[in-house]
C-alpha cells in the first residue's frame, strides 16, 4: 500500500528491489546447479538469501567503519576476491586462456599464439581438486609450491556440452603420462625418463628378435626397474618425484586423428582409419635435410617461408656428420670442393616445393628417416613400429569388450591400470584383473588418439598412447594474441595477421 509521503514510500520499493534481485540471483545460481547436477550447492542458496533480505551477516560492515584505512584496503580485498571467484568459474565451466608452447601443431597453430579454449564445446569437466588458486595449473609461481589441495578429491564428471570431440578437431587436454613427474624433468613423462636412464646403465643391446615375449618383457621390467629407483634415490639431479590428479596435469594441445572404436594405421608417414586413407591437414610439416649448393639459406628466404630460428639446425661440418650426411646421399660440395652446408628444418608440402624449386640455391631435399623418430609406445612391447609406420591399433571405446593377449596387453594395460583404477597382474597362469582370472576387458571410457601436425617434431600419441575422456579440458575456438619470439615489439613482434583468427578443423 502507497501513501502520499514520498519517505514512506521509498522502504517500500527498496525492500521490493531487493526480492527482484533476489529472485534474479537464485534462478541463475539454481540453472547452474542443474546444469552442473550437484545438489550440494545448495548450502548456498541460504547465504544468498542473507545477503539481498535478512542481512544477519555484515557482508559490508568495512563500508561503516571510520578509518579511511580500513575502506580502502578492505574495498581492495572485496574486489579482488569477487575477481578470483569469478575467474575460477569463468576457467572451470566456460572458457580458459591457453598460450602455445611448441611447435608441434606448426603450421595450424604458430609458438607464440594465445588461444581462447572453449569448456563448453564438449561440456566442462567438475574438477577434480576443486580447491585451487585461480589461473595455475599445478603449481605457485614465485614461492614454488602447489597450487591446489589433494583434499577434497572429486571424482571424473562431465556436464552437458554443445558437442563431442570429431575427427580433425584440435583440442587441449591434460597430459595422459604427467600423472607421475620428476620435477627437475617436468617436460618429459616419467615412464619414458626411467626407461631410458635404465637402458643407460646396461649399454650392451639386447637382441629383441631372439627372444620370446615373456623374455622380452623381463628385459623391459629391469630397464624400468633400475631407472624408477635411479631416479627416485637421486633427487639432487632428477628431483622430487610427484604425483597428479587428472586436472592438474600439464595441458597439451594437438590434433584429433582417431575416435573410440577406430583402427588407426600409419604407413610411410600417411595417416589410415578403418584402412581408410585419411586426408592431410593443409599445414602438415616432416623434417627434411636440406643441402644446398654452396651458399647458406639468407634470413630473409626463412623468414618468406615462415621457419622460425629455433627451428633453423645447421649441420656441423665435421667428419662423423659428414658420414652420417653420405648416408643420406647428401654429398654435394660447393665451388671449391668443400662439402656444402646442410640443413635440417620442418617443412610444409608447400615449403618443400619452394625450396626444391630454387635449383640455384638448393641441390638436394631428403626427408629424415623415421628410425631418427626414438622409441615409440608402448615402450615395454617389441613391434618394430616406428614414428612414421605405426599400427594397426585399435582405440579402445566406452563400453567395447576387448581379448587380452600376451601382444596386445602392454598396449590397453595402461588404460587399464591408470586410467580405469584396477589391479593387472600378467601370472604364468593367465591374467588377473582386481584378483579375479580374466582373458577379457570391458573399458569404461572413451579414448582418443591425438598427433600434432608437425609430425616429426611431436611428441604425442605414437610415444605415451591414449587420451582418456576424463582427460580432454575444450577445444580453441580463436587467436586472440600472436607473438613471435624471433622479433621485436617494434620489427614484426605481434602477427596482426592472426589476432582473432577462428581455429578451424581439417
Amino acid at each position: 500500500m502507497f501513501t502520499n509521503n514520498p519517505k514512506l514510500d521509498r522502504p517500500q520499493k527498496k525492500g521490493a528491489g531487493r526480492w527482484i534481485k533476489f529472485g534474479i540471483v537464485t534462478l541463475l545460481y539454481l540453472l547452474f546447479l542443474l546444469w552442473v547436477k550437484s545438489w550440494w550447492g545448495l548450502i548456498v542458496v541460504p547465504f544468498i538469501f542473507d545477503a539481498y533480505i535478512t542481512k544477519f551477516i555484515p557482508w559490508g560492515w568495512w563500508r561503516k567503519s571510520k578509518n579511511p584505512a580500513v575502506r580502502g584496503v578492505m574495498s581492495w580485498v572485496d574486489a579482488i576476491v569477487f575477481a578470483l571467484v569469478a575467474v575460477y568459474f569463468v576457467n572451470i565451466y566456460l572458457f580458459q586462456n591457453y598460450q602455445i608452447p611448441s611447435s608441434s601443431l606448426e603450421k595450424s597453430l604458430l609458438v607464440g599464439d594465445y588461444l581462447y579454449v572453449s569448456k563448453v564445446s564438449y561440456g566442462p569437466r567438475v574438477p577434480n581438486t576443486p580447491l585451487s588458486m585461480p589461473l595455475t595449473q599445478h603449481t605457485l609461481p614465485i614461492v614454488n609450491c602447489q597450487s591446489y589441495l589433494d583434499w577434497p578429491h572429486w571424482d571424473y564428471k562431465r556436464v552437458a556440452g554443445f558437442g563431442h570431440v570429431k575427427l580433425g578437431d584440435i583440442v587441449v587436454f591434460n597430459f595422459p603420462a604427467g600423472d607421475t613427474v620428476a620435477l627437475n624433468h617436468q617436460m618429459e613423462d616419467f615412464y619414458t625418463l626411467a626407461y631410458r636412464e635404465g637402458r643407460r646403465l646396461y649399454p650392451n643391446p639386447v637382441a629383441m628378435d631372439s627372444l620370446t615375449r615373456q623374455q622380452q618383457r623381463a628385459v623391459y621390467d629391469l630397464y624400468y626397474e633400475a631407472g624408477r629407483k635411479l631416479i627416485r634415490s637421486n633427487p639432487q639431479v632428477y628431483g622430487d618425484v610427484v604425483v597428479r590428479p587428472v586436472d592438474r596435469r600439464e595441458n597439451y594441445v594437438k590434433r584429433c586423428t582417431g575416435l573410440p572404436g577406430d583402427t588407426l594405421q600409419i604407413i610411410g608417414g600417411q595417416l589410415y582409419i578403418n584402412g581408410q586413407e585419411v586426408p592431410d591437414p593443409k599445414d602438415l610439416q616432416f623434417n627434411y635435410f636440406v643441402q644446398t649448393t654452396g651458399p647458406l639459406i639468407p634470413e630473409d628466404m626463412f623468414r618468406e617461408l615462415g621457419i622460425s630460428k629455433d627451428d633453423q639446425w645447421l649441420f656441423p661440418d665435421d667428419a662423423d656428420s659428414r658420414s652420417v650426411l653420405a648416408s643420406l646421399g647428401l654429398n654435394a660440395t660447393d665451388a671449391q670442393g668443400q662439402p656444402a652446408p646442410v640443413y635440417h628444418l620442418p617443412l610444409t608440402k608447400q615449403m618443400h616445393d619452394a625450396l626444391s624449386g630454387n635449383k640455384r640455391l638448393v641441390a638436394r631435399i631428403v626427408r629424415e628417416p623415421a628410425v631418427y623418430g626414438g622409441d615409440v609406445y608402448p615402450l615395454n612391447l617389441y613391434t618394430r613400429w616406428t614414428r612414421d609406420d605405426y599400427g594397426p591399433v585399435w582405440i579402445p571405446a566406452k563400453g567395447a569388450t576387448l581379448t587380452l593377449t600376451e601382444d596386445n596387453l602392454p598396449i590397453y594395460s595402461r588404460c587399464i591400470e591408470a586410467y580405469e583404477g584396477n589391479t593387472l597382474e600378467q601370472r604364468a597362469d593367465g591374467i588377473y584383473i582386481n584378483g579375479q582370472k580374466t582373458d577379457t576387458y570391458t573399458f569404461r571410457m572413451d579414448y582418443y588418439w591425438m598427433m600434432g601436425d608437425n609430425r616429426h617434431n611431436s611428441l604425442d600419441s605414437r610415444y605415451w598412447g591414449f587420451v582418456p575422456e576424463d582427460h580432454v579440458v575444450g577445444k580453441p575456438l580463436v587467436v586472440w594474441l600472436s607473438l613471435d619470439k624471433d622479433r621485436d615489439w617494434f620489427h614484426g613482434k605481434v602477427r596482426w595477421d592472426r589476432l582473432f583468427k577462428w581455429v578451424g578443423n581439417e
